[in-house]
């Protein structure tokens, strides 16, 4: 074990995320052979499996599982190391991990292709999931810092709001809904709802809202993709609950309708988050304060003050 390398446990890391050796490569940039390659060494340090292999099908083992624990700790050490170097020389350069829940896709890639070009010297890393995996992500470190909603209260870490976030009942254009100015959340009881998958912020949020209410939603799919959700709905497969920062180009070319329903839009908050134990990088301060100071003019250029 003592020739293992930081290299092996950062690829076992990223496989055991993914449970993807494809997947995995692809994250890090490298070929599926070279991870594969990575892990037998590894292995062969361990002088135990590390994962069982059913086709595409990969799960860790016990040894894994244990293993995980441990590279984790190391690597998120040496994280801590590097970026206190970093510190020292003051240096805003360096590896930089933000998470992101799936929803920030629509508007952080323009925000980090901003960011990057003020700063040149940081190597940026994206990691995206629901909002459960993100939790998950900061939990073992795995990112610097998280763009989510609702932030986590089982985690000690700072959340810092930095725009609007709101959400809202979509439909297909020719739905009957449309015809009532303001329909009641009652009105939604007999139609059929496509959902995002548990562990989702924005489901979480409908369901807070329609329980207030005492309306128990028809769910008629579930999907973890918001994009594929859109989809459904414009084809008249059932309604949703989306955020509309996700939703700017089908109000746009009058694919996709809101429902003004009674106590809508639903305003959550964008928040920048990190670990309270975790000491920020010089690169993470400096897009932690670039996300305060430029993300809210950002989303209102880009969807005005509420999404409108």
């Amino acid at each position: 074990m003592k020739n293992a390398t930081f290299r092996q446990l950062r690829v076992f890391s990223e496989v055991a995320r993914h449970l993807s050796f494809a997947r995995a490569a692809e994250a890090l940039h490298l070929t599926p052979p070279a991870v594969t390659m990575q892990i037998k060494e590894l292995e062969g340090h361990v002088e135990l499996p590390l994962f069982e292999r059913n086709g595409r099908k990969v799960a860790l083992t016990t040894a894994g599982e244990y293993m995980l624990v441990h590279a984790r700790k190391i690597l998120a050490t040496v994280k801590d190391a590097e970026d206190m170097a970093a510190r020292l020389k003051h240096a805003e350069a360096g590896r930089l991990t933000i998470g992101m829940v799936s929803t920030a896709k629509y508007f952080l890639p323009r925000l980090l292709g901003e960011f990057k070009r003020e700063h040149p010297g940081v190597d940026i890393r994206l990691a995206t999931g629901n909002r459960d995996q993100l939790v998950h992500m900061l939990q073992g470190n795995e990112v610097d810092i998280a763009i989510m909603g609702r932030p986590p209260k089982e985690l000690a870490t700072r959340a810092e709001p930095f725009a609007a976030h709101p959400h809202v009942f979509v439909a297909p254009t020719d739905h009957p809904l449309l015809q009532f100015g303001h329909p009641t959340v009652e009105s939604l009881r007999p139609y059929g709802f496509i959902l995002r998958e548990n562990g989702s912020g924005t489901r979480a949020a409908m369901e807070a809202f329609l329980e207030k209410h005492r309306v128990q939603p028809q769910v008629v799919m579930e999907m973890s993709s918001n994009e594929t959700i859109k989809q459904a709905v414009m084809a008249g497969m059932g309604l949703s609950f989306l955020s509309l920062h996700t939703i700017g180009l089908e109000r746009q070319h009058g694919l996709i309708a809101v429902l003004d329903v009674e106590g809508t839009p639903i305003v959550r908050a964008w928040n920048v988050v990190h670990n309270l134990s975790k000491m920020l990088s010089p690169a993470a301060e400096a897009f932690r304060y670039f996300m305060l100071e430029r993300a809210e003019a950002h989303l209102a250029r880009t969807h005005g003050p509420l999404g409108e």
